[in-house]
């Protein structure tokens, strides 16, 4: 067998093993079930969301959809291994969110990129928090949380889901603009996070609805301002922190579906079409509402550039409020 002859074989046996793994990788829906990985523990508002979803998914594609819970360092920890340790062959996604994607890389040094190492899929919801107060605490109105924090600086805490967090950095930029003193404590999600304030060791949490909603219902937590531009029609009658002396403010919870950069094109187009799909079910959409978390169905492209606009928002408070985390 001559030289040319051999490299002719091994050419054709090159581009063959290419079309096979081409053709595997584009194989969908997967023939394994397909996880979802959640940054933050059961029970929040994220692990909620991402479990209706992922029941609409399954049922559309007929593989089943498990949802696996990776909390800690603000859901960077899951955000790193979908990065760089989960599988690459479409069968998993991440329910991302706006702290680890667009907030910590301006806090500390990540040992993932998630512009080169994160592929966007699409928006899945976004929404304001809700600043809610322990109802024993006595403070009653947005009002009087001000008033308070001036007159005790560094006396009232606030939870968040974790350092660098959208709850995280709504505190920062409430102290920013408000010119008060809180102090934050972090946790691995709004679960933990409200059972300490409801148990009154925090005095605050900028929660999303979905998680305070019934503890507002029976009194335990006062509402006292959202986070976004627009009131929320659940609480007509609760204003936003920027109508209430701070215009301007602004600070929207928002999580959405990404993968590793590693997944192949194609699966990412199938995928957000499948997603785009559940998202705008009619059963979906009534049940996300319900709870605040309004979906957002979009385009990979739509995506990539909302990340690109928060993280520029995001670095400049992290750069004002000289914001660092111990690593």
């Amino acid at each position: 067998m001559n030289k040319r002859h051999l490299l002719r074989t091994a050419a054709c046996t090159g581009l063959a093993l290419l079309a096979t793994s081409w053709a595997q990788a584009q194989e969908f829906p997967p023939k394994k079930p397909v996880t979802i990985v959640v940054g933050f523990a059961a029970g929040g508002a994220a692990d909620s969301a991402a479990r209706l979803i992922g029941k609409k998914l399954g049922d559309q594609i007929g593989v089943p959809v498990i949802i696996e819970n990776k909390p800690g360092a603000g859901g960077n920890i899951a955000h790193q291994y979908v990065a760089k340790s989960a599988p690459t062959d479409g069968s998993v996604l991440l329910f991302g969110s706006v702290g680890p994607l667009a907030i910590a890389p301006h806090l500390m040094k990540l040992p993932y990129d998630p512009v080169k190492d994160l592929a966007p899929i699409t928006m899945g919801v976004n929404f304001p928090n809700v600043l809610v107060v322990n109802a024993d605490l006595g403070i009653k109105t947005f009002a009087d949380f001000i008033a308070y924090a001036k007159k005790h600086p560094g006396k009232l805490d606030y939870a968040s889901t974790g350092a660098g967090s959208a709850s995280h950095l709504a505190g920062e930029l409430m102290d920013d603009m408000a010119k008060i003193d809180t102090v934050h404590v972090p946790y691995k999600g709004g679960a933990p996070a409200l059972q300490d304030l409801l148990g009154g060791r925090v005095a605050l949490y900028y929660s999303t609805l979905n998680t305070a909603q019934a503890y507002i219902d029976n009194g335990k937590l006062i509402p006292l301002a959202s986070t976004g531009s627009q009131r929320l029609p659940q609480l007509p009658k609760v204003p936003t922190i920027a109508e209430s002396g701070y215009p301007g403010y602004s600070a929207t919870n928002w999580y959405a579906f990404v993968a590793s950069s590693k997944v192949p094109a194609p699966l990412l187009e199938r995928w957000n079409t499948e997603l785009v799909k559940a998202l705008k079910a009619p059963e979906v959409v009534a049940e996300l509402n319900k709870h605040g978390m309004p979906p957002q169905p979009g385009t990979r492209e739509a995506l990539a550039k909302e990340i690109e606009r928060e993280s520029l928002t995001w670095g400049r408070v992290v750069r004002d409020r000289k914001i660092t985390i111990n690593q």
